[in-house]
């Protein structure tokens, strides 16, 4: 593809393929304070060149299209008669900003480009509705996949009413994480663990179990010099057993997810600034579904686990889980603690299919990210 702004003809992708994957690009920019609104890029073409650009800027501010038409207004740019390039719908409503719909007809654009129509309810083709009112050509389409890749948690919570889940564990060639008296510091190297702290930060929430706060004592925040935000952190603790001087619950937001808790200890968490919820199924544990419906009106589009083999067992054999990010060091453990707790499988057939989407390095260490098949 051309480095130029302007659309090189000699390129494989059509015009429109060529600026929807620039405004991809842009998309690629956002924060990860944007959520839970989308990532989004816009690019706005006109006599085949671009002539203002923008993506979402943090929740509460500007949308990716009023950013390209601000941008087209410094550079002196008449946007009447341009074609905008956006990854997804324009929205119609008023929400913390207005409607970027309305901007579009305002600026008298010819036609606008989208990678897909956004699934929220409020817009869901009412955006495409106000531009074609307008006189305004829509096309959508281009590029669709690609612009669902850039917002897996924002879809997953719109039309399936869950967060995307990610398990990440650290494991040794053997799949242990962990030696069998539990030791587990450090499995994997200082860049690998790095990196999956650059994970955590894109996560809306960490979650864990309430095995692994008693273990292991963690924090689950982001331990980075650029961190921007610390997400929420989730305990699921079905008796709230979670002690009320853990470090999870120092510093930031951490949410318990219970089932059996006593009045006196959720009185004591609330004291601390905790939030308790209450999802009890009929075995007295946490209804993992009723917490993901939960989450999902929580605005969290994206969950990252750290925990052990039960709940993550738990959330696999429930099917809350999208996808896997495994470390893989270079050594064997032996008799250790294994990834995940799973229900004896008899055959073959019934086993449980992942589809290998990325395989790096990371210093010593592979990065393994696969989803789960559907």
């Amino acid at each position: 593809m051309s480095e130029s702004n302007t659309f090189d003809s000699r390129s494989s992708l059509t015009g429109h393929e060529f600026f929807m994957r620039h405004a991809l690009d842009l998309a690629k920019n956002c924060s990860v304070l944007t959520s839970p609104n989308p990532k989004v890029g816009c690019v706005i073409v006109k006599d085949g060149q671009i002539i203002g650009e923008g993506f979402t800027q943090p929740a509460g501010q500007n949308h990716a299209e009023i950013q390209a038409l601000a941008d087209a207004a410094r550079r002196g740019a008449d946007c009447e008669g341009a074609t905008v390039y956006v990854t997804l719908e324009p929205c119609a409503h008023y929400g913390k900003t207005p409607p970027c719909a309305d901007a579009l007809v305002r600026a008298k654009v010819s036609c606008v480009v989208a990678a897909m129509e956004d699934p929220n309810r409020l817009v869901a083709g009412k955006g495409f509705g106000k531009l074609e009112a307008a006189g305004i050509r829509v096309i959508c389409g281009v590029l669709a996949r690609e612009a669902r890749e850039m917002n897996p948690g924002f879809f997953s919570r719109i039309e399936r009413g869950r967060p995307w889940v990610r398990i990440k564990v650290a494991a040794s060639l053997d799949g242990k994480t962990a030696l069998s008296n539990g030791e587990s510091q450090w499995i994997t190297s200082e860049k690998a663990r790095e990196d999956g702290h650059r994970w955590r930060m894109r996560a809306d929430a960490v979650m864990t179990g309430i095995g692994t706060v008693i273990r292991d004592n963690p924090t689950l925040n982001v331990r980075l010099p650029d961190v921007v935000r610390q997400p929420v952190r989730i305990v699921v603790d079905s008796q709230l057993k979670t002690p009320l001087d853990a470090r999870v619950l120092e510093k930031g937001m951490t949410w318990i997810f219970s089932a059996n808790a006593s009045p006196y200890k959720i009185s004591a968490m609330q004291e601390k600034g905790i939030q308790v919820f209450s999802a009890i199924n009929n075995t007295g544990r946490v209804d993992l579904a009723d917490m993901m419906r939960v989450l999902a009106e929580k605005e969290i589009n994206e969950v990252h686990v750290e925990a052990g083999a039960t709940l993550n067992g738990a959330l696999l054999q429930a099917g809350f889980v999208d996808e896997m990010l495994i470390y893989l060091a270079p050594c064997f453990l032996g008799s250790g603690k294994n990834m995940l707790s799973l229900n004896h499988i008899d055959r073959l057939a019934d086993k449980i299919s992942l589809d290998f989407r990325e395989i790096v390095p990371v210093g010593n260490d592979l990065r393994i990210l696969a989803r789960l098949t559907q």
